[in-house]
């Protein structure tokens, strides 16, 4: 059984989720430790790296989170595989004083080569998944502050604030990305009361940020904290990157886009579960369409959200 290529996704599966897989990484303060998420049946499935960010939970800002998201991409077809970064709160008190602590710019978005490093280890270690990924289709998705993690994978460049270089950490092997309530633009914008804590978000140059991408933004997520520019600084990964791309607006979100970071979790100020679903089965729809090229997936699904009357959202594409 393979994974679908119609003009819908596949009907959902049981899922299965492992963890924590553990990888020994050198240098880093402690182990790479992941979650896998995956349909109970199906081969040649492709991947979602997941990100998470940085919210107020203790523990969703981890391989724990953002479960209504992984556990329906994995019952449409896909591996979801899920770090825990070093910005999780899970590990404050283990990485406090480690080398590029607070941020872990760098540290974010290399968790994320390690993992696509040593994808057949990953495969091997969860039960039942050996021999079922496809290497060859590898996408990525990130909320919040895993936008930002998101967009320099995808190619945005980044000015290093200890030598003032540019860096470019983009991995190839990542075909598509989704970016959930990324961040926007630096400069004269970026004027809020936290931007001078952390001036790292500031510091993305989305001109080189080639990868074909989903950016999506909610209408009512208002930044005040890092921009006086409302709502519209988080679409600017679709307004300052080249093309491909396309923008999701949902109509009446806020930052945790109806409560993707957890089921019934408090930090949710737009708890909106239709929303979250609505989100997870278009996310699919792109990615799938992404990772196999001529599938209408996209095209159906956003045909359906333009054909209904009460939609969640809008999309345009350049």
């Amino acid at each position: 059984m393979s994974t679908p290529t119609t003009d819908t996704l596949s009907t959902p599966t049981p899922v299965l989720s492992f963890s924590p897989v553990v990888l020994s990484v050198p240098g880093r303060p402690v182990d790479l430790q992941l979650r896998v998420s995956a349909p109970a049946t199906g081969t040649n499935l492709p991947v979602i790296l997941l990100s998470h960010g940085h919210g107020p939970s203790h523990n969703l800002s981890s391989l724990n989170g953002y479960a209504p998201l992984a556990n329906l991409w994995a019952a449409h077809g896909f591996v979801v595989i899920q770090p825990t970064h070093l910005t999780s709160r899970t590990l404050s008190h283990l990485v406090a004083d480690a080398p590029g602590a607070p941020d872990f710019w760098r540290s974010r978005a290399e968790d994320m080569t390690h993992i696509l490093d040593r994808l057949d280890v990953i495969e091997h270690t969860v039960p039942q998944l050996a021999g079922r990924i496809d290497p060859t289709k590898i996408a990525l998705a990130g909320h919040s502050l895993g936008g930002f993690t998101a967009a320099l994978l995808l190619g945005a460049g980044i000015t290093d604030p200890d030598t003032g270089n540019l860096v470019h950490l983009a991995d190839p092997r990542i075909k598509a990305g989704v970016l959930l309530a990324a961040p926007g633009r630096g400069g004269e914008a970026f004027n809020g009361p936290m931007a001078q804590q952390w001036p790292i978000i500031g510091a993305v140059d989305f001109s080189t940020m080639t990868t074909p991408a989903l950016i999506v933004a909610g209408d009512k997520d208002d930044p005040r904290h890092f921009t006086d520019m409302g709502p519209d600084w988080h679409t600017d990964p679709y307004t300052l990157a080249p093309a491909p791309k396309t923008l999701l607006t949902l109509f009446d979100a806020e930052h945790g886009l109806g409560g993707i970071a957890g089921y019934d979790a408090a930090e949710t100020t737009d708890e909106n579960p239709d929303r979250v679903t609505a989100l997870a089965h278009l996310t699919a729809s792109y990615l799938h369409t992404q990772l196999h090229p001529g599938a209408p997936t996209w095209q159906t699904a956003s045909e359906a959200l333009l054909a209904d009357p009460n939609p969640v959202g809008r999309t345009e594409s350049k």
